[in-house]
């Protein structure tokens, strides 16, 4: 095994084994400063490195000069800039949608004899460039020469006590462990770029996407590569999104849909090192006085969610898959019959001609009236959703349509048949290409298909799939290396467009699996396929939680899990994972059943009575979703909200991935195990159990706190106010908000009975 210690070999993905044309340049010392157009310009030469861990300068070749770009906005933005491609700054793509408050703050500079001082119109400093000399010590004859750095301090807020600084972190000059900045050549060419940010040892960091992984993500390293993530439990990721966050209290979001590679003090744990495929950095540091603060900046870049429509906030009914108008019916009628209430009724894969075969057409056998059987639906308070993927198949109806007219991709050897391109796990088809939505045809193309189905009374689309495209394939405006990341906002968006414009603007949805920057603006997502067990629960729980902390307000995840054990699609799920899931259902933004075997509550009959309650405590808390959720479009919160949110100065509730807060006011701890009892840590303050009543004083854990299946450990603060439905129905057409009621936590609170 080869040992790989430094920088040049470990994070910057050299291979010693391997006689690579590639070489590794440094960010060298400032030759130049300037204000340009309100932007501060640093001219920075970049010196090239001997291919070798102690990285010695290679000085027979010369250094090559860069701009380095500061830009500042308000509210409390710092934007650095670099490219040693031809690649220039812009303030309006697919990722960004910047709001009006976002506006361009120009900088001036002061010199203080090598130290200067940048600063803005009010006067405080947003970033310090330090060219003064330093004395060495009487060991400087003992070491190699020098490798000078500018020393660049950030301050995106104004707060010279949060510096974000370029890291210069290494054993002894040539032993770098991260780099300012700095490139690669390959073949003479610049490929991919990094940029280090200086850490502090008790720093946490949370975000980069639905990462399933514990609530502080330091000491680990993650490829921002969307991918199908097969479970909820492993690296691998659907929504990598390029933003964290720091107990710092600052974020930063890295502008681009390359593939890349963060380090959360891992690699060294004096730094936060980041790699872009491309030479190219583009990196927002947002400031703020607490997590909602940057987060809401964050949604100004990037754009807010959208609000979904209420019946979204009812119960989804789904498996994978029924087959049929007639298996449907006679469901929707126990659902009614039995008074389940109920809102969507989801169609997988099986509503084709050929299940899995998506040609975006009911099977006229099994579905002989399309718009009848909507229709009826409709009428006893059910909307469709449909599955279907971005992906043509071979055999599809619109299969030489698309070729032909390159809606989509293309192979780059036109006598190559590569079959699913590794894009799939399903063997039992054959993916000719992905739809092009870098094409403007090709997209409108696609809303045609959807606006089809949506005429006919389709509420819904499920955009699955995504993650992944066609990689040897040729798209009309984007490589694929490129596009990979970015696919799923392209997808979302035209598939959201088409709901909206056949819908109409207040029902706009969707239902989807992969994100990437952006993609908070087409809500809704979920959390893929986790495994039915209580490991597939606490991962979907944490994925959730940074999802949260990554821009986007809305969530959900399949209840009771997706895939059974041990047989994939047919063990039945464990009774009190089917109940305890359904009530962490409850408490979240979007509740939908779904899996690979039968998930109505009567197929569980010795729990369907407990199943029923809580589903019918979900449509009485739907005043207080709605309530919450409007707040959370035109703010930085998410519905499902980590500890962190509301007390990061609190370093316990950097280190809890199974509670949350859900909205404002509920603080929500899932048991997740069969033993009927948890450890809860309340933050401090004064706690009420929202179903007994009872008391407690927070800052402190409550180890081994016993709860019966038939109850989930909820609190509220006393003062609190909650929006209730004060009925029973069997769907959010029955509703009427009028009627809504706010129940009081005060003195005479003695618990919520449902």
């Amino acid at each position: 095994m080869k040992q790989t210690n430094y920088h040049l070999f470990d994070f910057m993905d050299f291979d010693p084994e391997l006689k690579l044309n590639e070489a590794l340049w440094k960010c060298w010392q400032m030759t130049a400063i300037k204000e340009h157009e309100g932007d501060i310009e640093l001219t920075v030469p970049f010196q090239k490195q001997k291919l070798q861990e102690d990285m010695e300068p290679d000085m027979d070749a010369p250094q090559e000069s860069f701009t380095v770009v500061l830009r500042a906005y308000q509210p409390d933005i710092l934007r650095l800039f670099v490219s040693m491609t031809d690649d220039r700054m812009t303030e309006q793509d697919d990722m960004l949608e910047m709001a009006e408050d976002v506006r361009r703050i120009p900088l001036s500079i002061e010199n203080q004899e090598g130290l200067y001082l940048i600063k803005d119109p009010q006067g405080r400093l947003r970033a310090s460039v330090d060219t003064r000399p330093y004395a060495l010590d009487h060991w400087s004859d003992l070491l190699p020469p020098t490798q000078p750095t500018t020393f660049l301090k950030l301050y995106p807020d104004g707060n010279i006590g949060k510096a974000v600084e370029l890291s210069d972190d290494h054993f002894s000059p040539p032993r770098y462990d991260a780099l300012p900045i700095g490139f690669v050549r390959k073949d003479g060419y610049p490929e991919r770029a990094t940029l280090s940010f200086k850490c502090e040892p008790d720093e946490c960091f949370a975000g980069t996407g639905e990462r399933f992984r514990k609530m502080d993500l330091s000491g680990q390293t993650f490829q921002l590569k969307n991918q199908d993530g097969q479970g909820v439990n492993n690296r691998r990721c659907y929504k990598n999104i390029p933003f964290y966050l720091s107990s710092r209290g600052y974020g930063a979001f890295y502008h681009t849909s390359d593939y890349c590679k963060l380090s959360l003090a891992d690699h060294s744990t004096r730094s936060v090192q980041f790699m872009c495929d491309r030479a190219t950095i583009d990196v927002f540091l947002i400031g703020g006085q607490n997590p909602e603060e940057i987060l809401h900046t964050y949604r100004r870049l990037t754009g807010y969610p959208a609000m979904p429509p209420l019946w979204s906030f009812g119960i989804w009914m789904s498996r994978m898959t029924y087959f049929s108008a007639t298996e449907v019916d006679d469901i929707c009628h126990r659902l009614r019959e039995e008074h389940y209430p109920c809102d969507v009724i989801h169609l997988d894969t099986g509503w084709f001609r050929t299940d899995w075969l998506c040609e975006w057409k009911f099977n006229p056998e099994r579905f002989p009236d399309p718009e009848g059987f909507i229709r009826n639906l409709r009428s006893h308070g059910f909307r469709i959703s449909l599955w279907q993927l971005p992906y043509v198949a071979e055999g599809a109806e619109q299969l030489e349509e698309a070729k032909s007219n390159h809606y989509i991709s293309q192979p780059k050897h036109p006598q190559q048949h590569d079959g699913a391109g590794g894009q799939s796990n399903f063997s039992a088809l054959d993916y000719a290409g992905t739809i092009d939505f870098t094409y403007d045809k090709a997209t409108e193309w696609y809303k045609g298909l959807l606006k089809d189905l949506l005429k006919k009374g389709v509420s819904c689309i499920k955009t699955d799939f995504g993650e992944n495209i066609h990689m040897d394939h040729i798209y009309h405006a984007m490589t694929p290396e490129r596009l990979n990341n970015l696919y799923g906002l392209l997808y979302q968006r035209a598939a959201y467009e088409a709901t909206e414009e056949v819908n109409g603007k207040d029902q706009g949805i969707v239902w989807a699996r992969s994100a990437w920057a952006g993609c908070q603006r087409y809500p809704l997502h979920w959390g893929g396929d986790s495994q039915s067990s209580w490991d597939g629960m606490a991962g979907s729980l944490k994925g959730g939680l940074h999802f949260g902390l990554s821009g986007f307000a809305f969530w959900s995840h399949d209840v009771p899990g997706f895939h059974s054990e041990p047989d994939f699609m047919n063990s039945p799920v464990e009774e009190d994972v089917y109940v305890r899931w359904t009530q962490f259902g409850v408490f979240t933004s979007h509740m939908r059943y779904h899996g690979t075997c039968k998930r109505e509550p009567w197929s569980y009959p010795r729990i369907a009575p407990i199943v029923k309650r809580w589903w019918r405590l979900r449509y009485k808390l739907i005043p207080y979703i709605v309530e919450q959720s409007k707040a959370a479009t035109e703010s930085g919160f998410p519905i499902i909200q980590a500890l962190i949110f509301h007390h990061p100065k609190d370093k316990v509730c950097w280190h809890i991935d199974d509670e949350y807060y859900f909205g404002n006011t509920f603080l929500v701890c899932p048991v997740m195990n069969s033993r009927q009892e948890r450890d809860i840590y309340l933050p401090e303050g004064k706690w009420i159990n929202f179903f007994t009543g009872e008391s407690y004083e927070g800052g402190r854990w409550l180890y081994g706190y016993a709860c019966p299946l038939e109850l989930m450990p909820v609190f509220v603060r006393p003062g609190a106010e909650i929006a209730l439905y004060p009925e029973d129905v069997d769907c959010t057409d029955e509703m009427d908000m009028r009627k809504t009621v706010r129940l009081k936590i005060d003195d005479n609170f003695r618990g919520y009975n449902f």
